[in-house]
């Protein structure tokens, strides 16, 4: 159970401490897209993201973005923010953390993902072994496929409260 516990949670993007990442050793952070970074229907980042975006980019941070979404709905941010970006599905999000690791010459401990899903995105960054953020989504909705799993999150987050190992919305970090 405890692959899924997050090693930070805070309530969004916006209240994780950057400059303590940063002085950790953090060099690259992997958003999730979809009510992570903004609401399932965006088409384009908005003015808040952007400056985020660019003070973390300021700060030296490596930002790279990646869904399991096509790449005609990830281009746009890309372009605007001047990001990297990379579409990640399940059977394939090893490999292609192990290729972000590799092509930017970054350690597992120089990386962090944060996301909104305790079963897809911090299962997945603490099998490769990057610093792993949660926070809450943006939006109640979803996909159909990512409502199926929201619905078994919940089920997870029931036996994690009951086992003292993780509440929802007692924020750490």
């Amino acid at each position: 159970m405890e692959k899924y516990i997050p090693d930070i949670y805070q309530k969004s993007i916006y209240d994780i401490n950057y400059k303590k990442l940063h002085q950790c050793g953090i060099k690259c952070l992997l958003f999730d897209l979809d009510n992570t970074l903004i609401p399932l229907n965006c088409k384009e980042p908005n003015e808040k993201i952007k400056e985020l975006v660019n003070n973390l980019k300021e700060q030296k941070f490596k930002i790279i973005i990646y869904s399991k979404c096509s790449k005609s709905r990830l281009e746009p941010f890309k372009n605007s923010l001047n990001v990297d970006c990379c579409i990640l599905r399940r059977q394939s999000f090893d490999k292609k953390v192990n290729s972000i690791l590799n092509s930017y010459n970054f350690k597992q401990a120089e990386v962090a993902i944060i996301g909104d899903r305790m079963n897809y995105d911090i299962l997945n960054g603490n099998k490769v072994g990057i610093t792993t953020i949660l926070v809450n989504p943006i939006s109640k909705k979803d996909h159909l496929y990512e409502k199926i799993s929201r619905f078994k999150e919940k089920k997870l987050m029931k036996k994690l409260r009951n086992n003292n190992l993780f509440v929802k919305g007692r924020y750490y970090g």
